[in-house]
């Protein structure tokens, strides 16, 4: 034996035909493991996407313009923590917070400048990291393209609205998990009904994996959180095939370049069988998207320059393995938020290998070889078991509520960690080739000032609306919620007249309560 991958699927010496249970479909045919179009990238090359914001919506706009003008095709919309959990930035909870990890993003005001300039319509994708705010960002588009005179459905969106991971891998949620499931799904169900054009979630096993899980788990736990959404979209008589086909899988690309090609290749497949035996959906809709990011846990302070090669080689994985969408880390974000030249740099490794390479010539390339071929199998049965293990849990609802999922994650974590402190797994510059020499490298800061001139922006906001059309929508919007009506009509119109994220999200905790966690972990 060799050893090991990542997730601890034992490695032979040498793969031959015996290893291959059956030779896989042809891309572009159920259960499309090895591709959901039969030409690959040929067919459609996949969006270069960047995740930015900081210090104010004016900086992140003039960001996003810049690499735009680089040949960025898409880009995502990262917010500060404040206004992910539906704080404004002159609430006390936000103090220190505000625009460190994200753009502001108080009100309608906020958007107009973050956009200003930028050509939405030609842009291939607009992401954001919105969770617990998913209504919010529908209405804020919403609201901001009426103003423009243009139609949301032709703007290219996809909102993360993932808000069941939150419970256990992000913590950005506000409201308690049946609550947040709802509110998901009023995302989902609006824009089946008025923004089919839109991608209104992201399944994110992506902060799953970050949290400590293993290959199979990202896919298992991430499709367990899709029965939950998927079962109460189709409850409320939405026809599966209206809206899952535009949906997409949010993955990993982590370090283990086999390990993480035949991942993706799984996940394509699981949901395949999933979207067939359990909701008998349309050929088209078992196809799956994948958007995938390079993973930020396999970053380290220690040489940080070392990270420029990380992230190629898992980039390399998540284009081997066919995504649609791929995000690159900047080889800095272990030190702070990333400098211009290393967002720029993170894009140009993307460029690379679509231009300079034939990887984007062939579909599926590594389809047949024995290895990948194997290694699939192998995580989409560690996938199918895992399913089963939580449905017997209650399903992801229940699991998240007891503390399961969250205690799986905290002991692989552990257990990942001990790993490396032991030298079980070696980091390089971690805990082997330790370099105790300073590497310089440019520091990117937010301006300190930024925070008190957004806190005056709001208060500037508040001073200029129609305070009376304010509390009337507001009103609005808790009176809806109390009915258990689609939040995202009465959130629109509350942003439309100017009211802000902490009003509106203040009223919804005064309807659905906050989140309190379990005391267990499993």
């Amino acid at each position: 034996m060799s050893g090991t991958t990542r997730s601890g699927i034992p490695l032979r010496d040498v793969y031959t035909a015996t290893d291959v249970a059956a030779e896989p479909a042809a891309p572009g045919i159920p259960p499309f493991t090895r591709g959901i179009s039969p030409g690959g990238y040929n067919d459609r090359p996949w969006v270069m996407g960047q995740y930015g914001g900081f210090g104010s919506a004016a900086e992140t706009n003039a960001r996003f313009k810049r690499l735009l003008e680089q040949g960025q095709t898409g880009f995502s919309v990262a917010l500060d923590l404040p206004t992910q959990l539906g704080l404004d930035s002159d609430d006390p909870f936000a103090l220190g917070e505000v625009g460190r990890v994200g753009v502001p993003v108080d009100s309608l005001a906020d958007f107009e400048t973050l956009f200003d300039g930028i050509p939405l319509s030609k842009v291939k994708q607009i992401r954001t990291t919105a969770n617990s705010i998913g209504p919010l960002w529908v209405a804020l588009v919403t609201a901001f393209a009426e103003k423009r005179g243009t139609d949301p459905n032709d703007i290219a969106i996809f909102i993360q609205n993932d808000v069941l991971k939150e419970y256990v891998a992000r913590g950005t949620q506000i409201f308690p998990p049946e609550a947040g499931l709802r509110m998901a799904a009023d995302v989902v169900e609006h824009t089946a009904e008025h923004l089919p054009n839109w991608t209104p979630m992201a399944l994110s096993g992506y902060h799953i994996r970050e949290s400590g899980a293993t290959a199979p788990q990202e896919v298992s736990m991430t499709l367990a959180n899709t029965i939950a959404y998927l079962d109460e979209v189709v409850r409320r008589g939405v026809d599966i095939d209206r809206f899952a086909s535009k949906l997409f899988m949010f993955l990993s690309a982590g370090m283990d370049l086999l390990e993480e090609i035949a991942k993706f290749r799984a996940a394509r497949t699981a949901w395949s069988e999933l979207l067939d035996e359990r909701y008998h959906a349309g050929p088209g809709t078992r196809a799956l998207q994948i958007f995938s990011y390079t993973a930020g846990s396999s970053l380290t302070a220690q040489s940080p320059h070392t990270n420029i090669v990380r992230v190629t080689i898992e980039a390399l994985a998540a284009v081997l393995g066919g995504v649609q969408t791929l995000n690159t880390s900047s080889y800095d974000e272990a030190l702070g938020t990333p400098t211009l030249e290393s967002v720029t740099l993170a894009l140009r490794t993307q460029q690379v290998l679509a231009e300079e390479t034939s990887l984007a010539k062939v579909a599926d390339p590594l389809g047949g070889s024995y290895l990948i071929e194997s290694l699939t199998s192998e995580i989409l049965t560690r996938v199918r078991e895992d399913l089963e293990v939580i449905e017997e849990h209650g399903g992801a609802l229940r699991c998240i509520e007891s503390g399961y999922f969250a205690g799986r994650l905290a002991q692989q974590s552990y257990d990942d960690q001990r790993d490396v402190e032991s030298g079980a797994r070696r980091v390089l510059g971690v805990n082997y080739y330790a370099d105790d020499s300073s590497v310089t490298v440019p520091a990117f800061s937010v301006d300190p000032s930024a925070e008190e001139e957004q806190r005056k922006r709001v208060a500037q906001v508040r001073s200029e609306r129609d305070q009376r059309a304010v509390d009337a929508a507001l009103e609005e919007v808790g009176r809806a919620a109390r009915d258990g009506e689609n939040c995202v009509p009465s959130i629109t119109g509350a942003v439309r007249v100017y009211a802000t994220v902490g009003e509106i999200y203040g009223v919804l905790r005064g309807v659905h309560g906050s989140y309190t966690p379990s005391a267990s972990l499993g």
